[in-house]
């Protein structure tokens, strides 16, 4: 009886140890593969590391927005007869986005940056600059705004204006790689340095790949032997790019729809980030308010003195009104807000259902003969494009209007990438539209309320600003689409 109790226990004690064993591991977990049963973690055979359930880090300034499906494009009768935003339904993969638009204290704290670690490059200060003669109106009087709107301190907490898709494509990488440095300096990683400039500047990609020359911080990373390594992409330490919204996800974003669903069933549609489609809040405590900034009708951008309703003559801090379902601000009106996607008329028709975008281009990092990684005066790593899908599937050259000779007699030498097409005789373009030119959303304080309607769409090169064009950041989410 003894021996069949010993035999029994000895059983259980190995069941319960191999499924332990399988359980945690079947989770990526801390102890033992599942699949060949060797140790994570264990110096003697390799320390090959392992992390068990991860959860993404909600960044700075950033809100979480579950993705889902909705129906992208068109609500209300398209008065401009663009027909370029057919309804069509697709699928957005959760992310985060900033809950307001990027503000002039925001837009000022990188240009300050850039003074502080690049004094000599005039250059690159100059670029990232706003340009603040967009406030200029040949028949108004708006030279204030070109002193006063971007630096002083009344104006702090209104979006940035005058700033390009370019320019808010790189404050996206530069703001990156500030709050990567930050997280890496409150870890004990890497020690602060106020110091760096020229070639040796921290970046999130120079970092990872070893280009980074900083001082080791009181509690840097070990490896399973308890040596000293640096820190990886695989450790999960680091946040992903903030970035530009894709027009997908933005519209998604403004409608808010979480609010409206029960179940699996949509209650609601909206024709606005808010419910119904009237334009002034119905709340008891704000009734009558109006809920965005735009132009209520000729000549009139704010309303009667006593009664200013939504008490912004141009723009209004980032943060007024009140906020969607998923609590963002300003989603319609305000500032009209750039997104990722090169504008097409058609492109709705033509990109993926899941997580649509045009505007994708593959690159990689230039290295040298012997594989090493080259960098630029100012120590960033230097892209090198391998694909431009940008003009895929885009329709036909056909259909496009030449000014130069026939179509038909360079049917052989013209592709589809061909489609804008520069005349001989006129020197001019056949089109507006190229692969430099993007959408922006959302309505302004200059616009009538139909532009406030998230499914509406316009463009503008990408290198160009307006005095109602602002912008706000996006990061992806890795992992559960809902979190554990």
């Amino acid at each position: 009886m003894m021996k069949f109790k010993a035999i029994l226990f000895l059983g259980l004690a190995v069941l319960v140890a191999s499924c332990g064993m399988l359980g945690k591991g079947g989770k990526g977990g801390n102890e033992a593969s599942s699949k060949t049963g060797w140790e994570y973690n264990n110096p003697d055979n390799g320390g090959f590391q392992a992390d068990g359930d991860f959860n993404q880090v909600t960044g700075p300034g950033l809100t979480f927005i579950e993705g889902g499906t909705f129906t992208m494009g068109r609500v209300e009768q398209d008065v401009m007869y663009d027909w370029n935003n057919m309804p069509r339904r697709v699928t957005v993969a959760s992310f985060y986005m900033d809950e307001t638009e990027v503000s002039n204290l925001d837009y000022r704290e990188y240009i300050f940056w850039l003074n502080r670690v690049y004094p000599e490059n005039k250059e690159k200060i100059e670029q990232a600059l706003p340009d603040t003669l967009v406030w200029r109106k040949e028949l108004a009087y708006n030279e204030p705004y070109i002193q006063n709107y971007f630096r002083h301190p009344a104006y702090s907490d209104y979006p940035v204006v005058g700033v390009s898709w370019e320019q808010a494509e790189a404050y996206c990488k530069w703001r990156t790689d500030r709050v990567n440095e930050k997280i890496l300096v409150d870890r004990g990683v890497l020690q602060h340095d106020n110091t760096q400039g020229g070639q040796n500047v921290f970046t999130s990609n120079t970092y990872l790949a070893g280009l980074y020359q900083g001082t080791e911080g009181d509690d840097p990373i070990e490896d399973a032997a308890g040596n000293p390594r640096r820190l990886k992409w695989e450790d999960g330490a680091l946040l992903p790019s903030y970035r530009l919204p894709t027009e997908a996800e933005w519209e998604y974003a403004a409608y808010g729809l979480i609010g409206n669903t029960e179940g699996e069933l949509l209650t609601e549609r909206k024709l606005y980030p808010w419910n119904g489609s009237y334009l002034r809040d119905d709340s008891k405590k704000d009734r009558g308010q109006m809920m965005a900034n735009f132009v209520r009708g000729r000549g009139d951008m704010m309303g009667m003195a006593g009664a200013l309703n939504d008490n912004a003559d141009i723009t209004a801090p980032v943060n007024s009104y009140n906020p969607n379902d998923f609590g963002l601000y300003c989603m319609a009106g305000n500032v009209n807000e750039w997104v990722a996607d090169v504008y097409r008329p058609l492109s709705q028709q033509d990109v993926e259902e899941f997580q649509p975008f045009r505007g994708t281009v593959y690159t990689e990092y230039k290295r040298d003969g012997d594989g090493n990684l080259i960098r630029n005066e100012f120590g960033e790593l230097i892209a090198d494009t391998i694909a431009d899908y940008r003009n895929y599937e885009d329709g036909d050259y056909r259909s496009q209007i030449i000014e130069g000779p026939d179509w038909e007699a360079m049917e052989d030498q013209l592709s589809t990438e061909d489609m804008y097409i520069k005349g001989e005789e006129s020197g001019e373009f056949t089109s507006l539209i190229s692969d430099n030119v993007r959408v922006y959303k959302g309505g302004s304080w200059r616009d009538r309320p139909y532009w406030l309607i998230p499914g509406t769409r316009r463009y503008l090169e990408q290198d160009k600003a307006t005095n109602d064009l602002g912008f706000r950041c996006a990061m992806t989410r890795v992992g559960s689409p809902k979190g554990f």
